[in-house]
């Protein structure tokens, strides 16, 4: 990954190499430098669905399957998708997975019930295309979770999580992983935009009920919406 936030095109190979690089690993650095959090925040996660056993829910930028597995798990059928290679090979899930990208869904229009994304919004080449997509194969009523990372309003906390997510995720990433990967994660929180606007991304995409849950002090958001039925 280079030292400078990469844009478009550019943008996309780097974090396909990116991933393809981190996938044997992925799953481990995950769990050591949340604590285990990203496991209780995929099941809020899939909760907020609210969706009927046996509803079929995309998982979009999928990695090694893990909210597949939390999706399978609560009686959904899941489908993952994702533009690396290297992280569907480290895919850890008996759900059907597919290559593809997520700007351009390899699915028909309002085919699906759900739709889950996992702390990969900050690593799309644009977000409105993204969310257009969703709301083209969700059928009308159908229900989105989108987790992301966040920065705590909390000053103090604030403080704590810039320290150790700029200086010590790195060096852990770097001794289990690839350095230059858990370099760039810190710094590609710049791509997000402010909560407000994604919000008014998300409902003009063409969702509605859309919420912004902070989790764990802030430092992950969930972002859940209910596709229009117009």
């Amino acid at each position: 990954m280079p030292d400078s936030l990469p844009e478009g095109d550019e943008k996309v190979a780097a974090v396909r190499r990116m991933f393809d690089a981190i996938a044997p690993r992925y799953d481990l650095v995950n769990r050591i430098m949340t604590f285990r959090l990203d496991v209780r925040w995929r099941r809020v996660a899939v909760r907020s669905l609210a969706l009927r056993r046996g509803s079929v829910v995309l998982d979009l930028a999928c990695g090694t399957g893990d909210l597949c597995r939390e999706l399978d798990a609560a009686g959904l059928v899941p489908v993952g998708i994702d533009l690396s290679f290297g992280m569907l090979a480290a895919a850890r899930t008996s759900a059907p997975l597919v290559q593809g990208d997520v700007l351009r869904l390899p699915v028909r229009d309002r085919s699906v019930d759900g739709a889950t994304c996992g702390f990969a919004l900050r690593n799309l080449a644009e977000l409105p295309p993204f969310l257009r997509e969703l709301a083209r194969v969700l059928r009308p009523g159908g229900r989105i979770a989108l987790l992301e990372v966040a920065t705590p309003p909390n000053r103090l906390l604030r403080w704590g999580h810039g320290v150790y997510f700029g200086k010590v995720v790195p060096v852990i990433g770097g001794l289990i992983s690839d350095a230059a990967a858990y370099r760039y994660l810190p710094r590609s929180v710049a791509y997000l935009p402010p909560p407000d606007e994604l919000r008014a991304m998300v409902a003009a995409a063409g969702f509605t009920n859309v919420d912004r849950r902070l989790l764990s002090g802030g430092i992950a958001q969930l972002i859940t919406a209910t596709r229009r039925s117009t």
